[in-house]
C-alpha cells in the first residue's frame, strides 16, 4: 500500500516560525492546481501499488475552492480509482472552518481533518502570527464535530519564549476537553530565515532552556496518556484506532508520491523532490533525485523506526541489512542501553522517555 502527499503552498499570511515552502501569491492558485493535476497524470506509474492514504498539506490547503478540489479529485479518481477505505486528510486553518466552507469540504471524501491550532493562548498565537484566536479554534473543532467528523487532529507547539507550564497545561487541557482524536505536539525550532529566528539572533526574545523544554514535554506526555491517548511517535498522540495512517507510512518505510512544489517522493530505491518554486517553474525545472545505497537505507531505517514508540525491530533489520549491521547497531547502542536511554524488549530497540530528549544524538550514533 502507498500514500500520496499533495502540497498546497498558498497562505493568507506567513507564520513567524514556519519554514515550509509557501507563498501569499494566491493569484497563482489556478495555474498551480492545473500543474498538480498534470503531475499526477505524468507520474501515474511511480506507485505500482494501491493507494491507501491521501494527504493535503501546506501551506494552507483549506484555501482551495470547490472547483480546485473538483479538478484534483477528478484526476486522482481517473489515475488511482476510488477507495472508500482510504484515509484522506485535509490540513486546515481554524479560520477557514466556517459553515459555507464546511459544505465544500463535506462534498469531497475527506475523513480526517488536521487543524493548525498551535496554541489556545491568544498571546502565543499573536507571537506565532497566526490568523485565528483561541476561541475561533475551539469553534472550528465544534463545527467539524457537528458536521459529523470523528477523526480530528490538532497541532500544538511548545517551547515558546516565555511559555510557562501553566499556559502549556491549559492548552493541553483545552485540547482534551474538545474530545479530538489526535494531537501532534511539536517543540518550537528556530528555523533560519524565519521572523522568530531573526528575533532570536537580534536578542529580542529568549528561548526556553533545556530544563523547561523537558518539563513541558513531560507535561504533555503525562497529561495526554492519562487522558487515554497513546503516545505512538515522538511528537504524536492518538486515541486508540486513530493513529495517522499517512504519517505512520513515512516511518514504516511505505512508498509515497509527493506532488506539488517542494514535495518529496520515495519508492524504496530513490528519493526525489520538486523544486521550491511556484508554477510554472516547479514542473519545468524538474526534480532532484537521490539514489539510495544500502548505507543510506540503513540510516533511514534507524531514523524512522526509532521515532515510533514500537521501536526498531531487530529481526527486520537482519532481514533487510544483514547480521553484521545488527551487530553494529547494538554495539553503538550499548552506552545508551547501559544509561537507560534505550531499552530492548521483544527484540525491538526503543527509546525511553529520557532517551527521547536526546533522540537526534542517539539516532546519529546508531547510523553509519
Amino acid at each position: 500500500m502507498a500514500g500520496i502527499y499533495i502540497h498546497i503552498p498558498f497562505c493568507k499570511q506567513r507564520c513567524s516560525y514556519c519554514d515550509f515552502f509557501s507563498s501569499t501569491k494566491s493569484r497563482m492558485k489556478g495555474k498551480y492546481v492545473d500543474a498538480l493535476c498534470e503531475e499526477l497524470q505524468e507520474r501515474k506509474d511511480y506507485l505500482n501499488e494501491p493507494v491507501e492514504t491521501i494527504y493535503f498539506g501546506g501551506g494552507t490547503p483549506s484555501l482551495l475552492s470547490f472547483s480546485d478540489f473538483t479538478k484534483i479529485f477528478s484526476t486522482l479518481y481517473s489515475v488511482y480509482g476510488k477507495d472508500e477505505n482510504r484515509e484522506v486528510t485535509l490540513e486546515a486553518n481554524p479560520d477557514d472552518i466556517i459553515p459555507d466552507y464546511l459544505t465544500t469540504v463535506q462534498f469531497f471524501p475527506f475523513n480526517r481533518i488536521s487543524l493548525g491550532v498551535q496554541s489556545f493562548d491568544d498571546g502565543e498565537l499573536k507571537l506565532l502570527n497566526r490568523r485565528h484566536d483561541a476561541q475561533s479554534a475551539v469553534l472550528a473543532v465544534k463545527r467539524l464535530q457537528q458536521a459529523g467528523y470523528n477523526n480530528i487532529s490538532i497541532d500544538l507547539i511548545y517551547g515558546l519564549p516565555n511559555q510557562t507550564p501553566e499556559i502549556w497545561n491549559k492548552t493541553i487541557r483545552q485540547a482534551i476537553d474538545l474530545q479530538v482524536q489526535h494531537i501532534s505536539a511539536y517543540h518550537l525550532t528556530y528555523e533560519e530565515g524565519t521572523p522568530l529566528h531573526k528575533q532570536l539572533k537580534a536578542g529580542s526574545l529568549v528561548p526556553v532552556d533545556e530544563e523547561m523544554s523537558n518539563r513541558l514535554f513531560e507535561i504533555v506526555t503525562d497529561t495526554l496518556t492519562a487522558a487515554g491517548f497513546e503516545h505512538y511517535e515522538i511528537s504524536n498522540f492518538a486515541r486508540p484506532g486513530f493513529q495517522s495512517r499517512h504519517n505512520v507510512s513515512y516511518w514504516d518505510g511505505t512508498h509515497y508520491l509527493g506532488v506539488g512544489a517542494s514535495a518529496h517522493s520515495y519508492n524504496g530505491f530513490s528519493r526525489q523532490w520538486n523544486k521550491k518554486t511556484l508554477m510554472p517553474d516547479y514542473r519545468i525545472s524538474g526534480c532532484e533525485i537521490e539514489i539510495l545505497d544500502e548505507k543510506t537505507k540503513y540510516n533511514d531505517f534507524v531514523i524512522t523506526r526509532l521515532r515510533m514508540m514500537k521501536g526498531m525491530d531487530l529481526n527486520e533489520l537482519v532481514v533487510r541489512f544483514g547480521e553484521s549491521r545488527k551487530m553494529y547497531c547494538l554495539q553503538q547502542a550499548q552506552k545508551y542501553l547501559a544509561t537507560g536511554l534505550l531499552y530492548c524488549e521483544d527484540n525491538c530497540l526503543r527509546l525511553t522517555r529520557k532517551g527521547i530528549f536526546i533522540s537526534d544524538r542517539i539516532m546519529s550514533d546508531l547510523m553509519e
